[in-house]
């Protein structure tokens, strides 16, 4: 039997995609990875009488899953999804999705949806939980503000000046920081989330160059939330080397927890993606490691934006050993005995 494919939607990072399937018997929504993987999976609805047991092998010979008449609050079945009466709505950090039919929420897929753990979608027509859905009515009291949260979240990004408004506030707060701006640099090129980097000069109390993203905190990081971490933050560089050059770090890492769905965070570190002789700062390195609040470095606290605190992460250039030594023992058994100003 063909499978139709009723709607598709991408996130605005580029990460996740959408797809509404269907054929003669059931309609699913599939959310899946840059590279096809799915990586969450919900039932929708049945559009024949509902079998008395799961079929299975639908599943397995990937065909849309049919729902068993206990778990269905149509168990004699329902038309098949208007692909005109379908809304979608991304969750600011594009790792989840909400399905509207008529502006009602029909399903949403959250970021901790794993269909090989169990964890399917939520759907509005699920009875009691099972392996292709679990009803969404039971979740609502805590996914209602989510939605609303996303919802405004769009609304305030796409209008006018929103963006421009914000650069602002960021570099205002930079101002207070790190005292008068020298360039600014576009590192994001025409790839959204926007990310800009903002260079602020040697002062008489500083003999180095401190760079700053700006935008990376405009978006909650994918994934933060459940491991209660930070969900927004910028990076931030010390350097006496050449700024222009020790910015490509901030074209790497800017748009990366967007692009991979996942997160940054205190302690994390990463390894320079080309060769390493290409590696923008002097000195032998291969990677960063990724710190708040190191000692000799300036106090970036202050910052709030959409109601969350927003943390600074200083990179800290590494040399293989010490990315190896991290991976071993964790990010302690190197960064209590650094001297943080002598890596600039």
């Amino acid at each position: 039997m063909d499978t139709t494919v009723v709607l598709t939607s991408t996130n605005p990072y580029g990460s996740r995609t959408l797809t509404i399937e269907a054929d003669r018997t059931s309609s699913v929504a599939y959310l899946r990875g840059a590279k096809g993987i799915v990586h969450g999976a919900v039932w929708l609805a049945n559009h024949v009488p509902a079998p008395a047991e799961a079929d299975l092998g639908r599943a397995d010979a990937g065909l849309p899953p049919v729902m068993p008449e206990a778990h269905t609050a149509h168990p004699s079945g329902r038309p098949p999804l208007d692909a005109e009466s379908l809304s979608v709505l991304w969750f600011e950090e594009g790792d989840g999705v909400a399905l509207y039919e008529n502006d009602t929420l029909l399903a949403v897929i959250p970021a901790w949806a794993d269909m090989e753990r169990g964890m399917p979608g939520y759907a509005r027509d699920a009875v009691g939980e099972s392996p292709f859905a679990w009803p969404l009515g039971e979740a609502l009291e805590g996914l209602s503000p989510r939605m609303a949260r996303a919802r405004a979240y769009w609304q305030w990004r796409q209008a006018e000046g929103s963006w421009a408004t914000y650069q602002q506030f960021v570099l205002g707060h930079l101002d207070s920081r790190l005292g008068t701006p020298g360039r600014y640099w576009d590192v994001g090129g025409d790839r959204f989330p926007l990310v800009g980097v903002s260079e602020r000069p040697p002062t008489f109390t500083r003999d180095y160059t401190v760079l700053s993203t700006v935008g990376m905190s405009c978006q909650r990081m994918p994934a933060a939330e459940m491991y209660d971490t930070a969900c927004r933050v910028e990076l931030a560089l010390a350097t006496r080397q050449d700024p222009r050059v020790a910015a490509r770090l901030f074209a790497w890492l800017g748009q990366y927890p967007w692009r991979s769905v996942t997160w940054l965070g205190h302690g994390h570190t990463a390894r320079w993606f080309q060769n390493p002789v290409t590696f923008p700062l002097d000195g032998g390195h291969q990677g960063v490691l990724m710190l708040m609040d190191p000692p000799g470095l300036p106090d970036m606290s202050g910052f709030m934006f959409g109601g969350d605190a927003v943390r600074w992460l200083w990179l800290l250039p590494l040399t293989e050993s010490e990315l190896r030594l991290v991976a071993d023992r964790g990010h302690r058994a190197i960064s209590e005995r650094l001297a943080m100003t002598s890596r600039i």
